[in-house]
């Protein structure tokens, strides 16, 4: 059971959160003038009344509002699970995202929420490229190397790797969920969610057992955004929902970045409208950091600490497997034209790209295409 002074604590957040009419936004306009939700309710009509937004019909659901049956349990699962509850009044609360106007009354956090200064979103396509895998990954160490904390929503593809670059580099990732922390979605990313929790933290809005519900991701991007600087989208079609991130981002005074890839590729597509809307083009984390930094009063990186992330080291090939990798890209290829291009034997060139990929260097995706997996150095026998 929680503690009565801890439930005593968290009960009169969850009866404001609840109350019919009174979002995010008129919460926080409420708290930021009352500092506290007791003192909501001890206000009088006339003291409400005077906060933008409030209106008559707010003031009687706040005077009739009955506290749904479901707190104590809820309050009791997160105390037995030890999940902690951070509310807008607390020290922990990031200080980013207080700073928008519709923020969450409280969060759930599973790990430690860091208030670092520097954070960094990360976002992108769930059918990401390998070209956008090992470019997020390498882009999230190298700028978690550099201390950036790196803020995602643990989603599969461009979210996952950005979390996976960070961990690899040692540094700390966030994880926003637009599911409950009972509810861990994709249910692919468990052992992830458990190494995110050990060197930084996973949260959400929504109650522990809530399900990952298609309408839940739009309202969880205000959140990623929200705690960033800035917001770095990889890889996205002209329909994805990083592209709502990015304009959360824009719409929160926050930076947004756009790294470009193939013109061919309509995974790109919406990051290549962004870079003509003004969003800035991202190379390298240098990029990123240069454009943070004033706001943080930070010294841009010198170019040798930007090489910190970890390297692969150089694998060994032959002369015929160097020739196979060299035509190999980010984007897939298929094995037939591959064999043509290569002017090679089909059964030998399976034979080598079967080694090629046991060695971790190449990816067979469906429909017998193959892409580079992993940037490297390699050396000739």
């Amino acid at each position: 059971m929680m503690p009565t002074d801890e439930m005593d604590r968290f009960r009169p957040w969850f009866y404001l959160k609840t109350v019919p009419g009174i979002g995010n936004l008129i919460g926080k306009r409420l708290i930021d003038r009352f500092k506290s939700p007791q003192r909501i309710f001890k206000a009088s009509d006339e003291e409400l009344l005077e906060v933008d937004g409030v209106s008559i019909r707010h003031v009687r659901a706040l005077r009739s509002h009955k506290m749904p049956a479901g707190v104590e349990p809820e309050l009791d699962l997160a105390h037995r699970k030890g999940y902690q509850i951070v509310t807008l009044t607390d020290s922990q609360y990031p200080r980013l995202l207080h700073q928008i106007p519709d923020p969450p009354p409280f969060l759930y956090v599973s790990g430690r929420l860091t208030d670092s200064p520097l954070n960094v979103a990360v976002v992108g396509s769930r059918n990401a490229t390998a070209y956008g895998l090992n470019t997020t990954k390498t882009l999230s160490a190298s700028l978690a190397s550099l201390g950036v904390t790196i803020v995602s929503g643990m989603a599969r593809g461009i979210d996952a790797a950005a979390h996976q670059g960070a961990l690899s580099a040692g540094g700390i990732t966030i994880a926003v969920l637009g599911s409950g922390l009972e509810r861990i979605y994709p249910a692919e990313n468990k052992s992830l969610f458990e190494k995110i929790r050990e060197r930084g933290a996973v949260v959400s809005e929504f109650s522990l057992l809530t399900q990952p519900e298609a309408h839940n991701f739009p309202i969880r991007n205000r959140i990623i955004s929200g705690m960033s600087l800035g917001t770095v989208v990889v890889e996205a079609s002209r329909k994805s929902g990083s592209l709502i991130t990015a304009r959360l981002a824009a719409e929160q005074n926050r930076e947004v970045f756009a790294v470009p890839g193939s013109i061919q590729s309509f995974k790109s597509s919406g990051t290549h409208t962004l870079i003509k809307q003004g969003a800035k083009l991202v190379e390298h984390a240098r990029d990123v950091i240069e454009e943070l930094a004033p706001m943080v009063r930070l010294e841009p990186p010198a170019e040798d600490e930007l090489h910190n992330a970890p390297t692969a080291e150089p694998v060994s090939l032959s002369t015929e497997e160097c020739a196979v990798l060299d035509a190999l890209g980010p984007y897939p290829v298929h094995i037939d034209d591959l064999a043509r291009g290569l002017s090679m034997e089909s059964g030998r060139l399976s034979s080598m790209l079967l080694q090629l990929e046991l060695k971790g260097l190449v990816e067979q995706l469906p429909g017998k295409l193959f892409t580079v997996a992993v940037e490297t150095s390699v050396k000739k026998n």
